[in-house]
């Protein structure tokens, strides 16, 4: 099974807690899971760091041509056993909204660290939560209801 991940970018540390605990749980080490990722910051490299960890691979999906980020999104981009680039040349809303829908078709199964609220731009973690949902993957929110993201 392909596991992917949508989420937000900045997490409070609650719900970093509610993520790992369920990855840990379904996800355990030894279990090889296959995760997709962005890669973005925040719920998408947490999730990629644990594929790994749990020794499985990795599928990056990137937004746009270039793209590049943190150094932890370097040493996570040089572990993916694959890299799909979109075919944007720069950032965009329509590259985000096309990593995020590639992503979706490549995995069985999404999580979603989303605190239910509307996306802030196109693309966002709720317009992946929509796609999902509408090609009738399976979905799991992982959220505390009443935390507030920052």
């Amino acid at each position: 099974m392909r596991f992917g991940v949508t989420g937000h970018q900045i997490l409070p540390p609650s719900i970093v807690d509610v993520a790992m605990r369920h990855w840990r749980s379904v996800l355990p080490v030894g279990s090889h899971p296959h995760g997709v990722s962005n890669l973005a910051d925040g719920a998408d490299q947490l999730f990629a760091s644990h594929v790994l960890a749990a020794g499985g691979t990795l599928e990056a999906v990137l937004p746009y041509q270039g793209y590049t980020g943190s150094t932890r999104f370097d040493d996570l981009r040089r572990a993916a056993a694959k890299v799909i680039t979109m075919p944007f040349p720069e950032a965009s809303d329509q590259a985000f909204l096309a990593a995020g829908q590639a992503l979706v078709d490549r995995c069985d199964h999404l999580f979603a660290v989303w605190d239910g609220r509307p996306a802030r731009g196109l693309g966002g973690t709720a317009d992946i939560v929509a796609y999902a949902r509408a090609l009738g993957r399976p979905v799991t929110v992982l959220w505390v209801a009443g935390v507030l993201r920052t």
